[in-house]
């Protein structure tokens, strides 16, 4: 019975930190995926390295996006940070 009471100050903290840090960071990575999910082509987009770009088209693993009128870039999807115009 002892142990127990040594271990609850312990199980009580690793709860805390559960609720607090890794729940939210779950939560957050899910909300990202289904915003990667739901782009099309047309969709603005913000990449992680500040870019600007128009999705053209979606790939399994890809976006071909445009940056301006001649530039077309071919970007990882790991690599969208959020659509351009919503709140962060």
């Amino acid at each position: 019975m002892e142990i127990l009471a040594q271990l609850f100050p312990f199980i009580i903290l690793l709860a805390i930190m559960y609720f607090i840090i890794i729940r939210p960071q779950q939560q957050q990575q899910k909300r990202h995926q289904e915003m990667i999910e739901a782009l099309k082509k047309g969709d603005k987009i913000v990449t992680t390295g500040g870019l600007i770009a128009e999705v053209r088209k979606v790939e399994e693993e890809f976006f071909v996006a445009r940056i301006n009128e001649s530039t077309e870039v071919k970007l990882v999807k790991d690599a969208i940070s959020r659509k351009y115009g919503d709140e962060a």
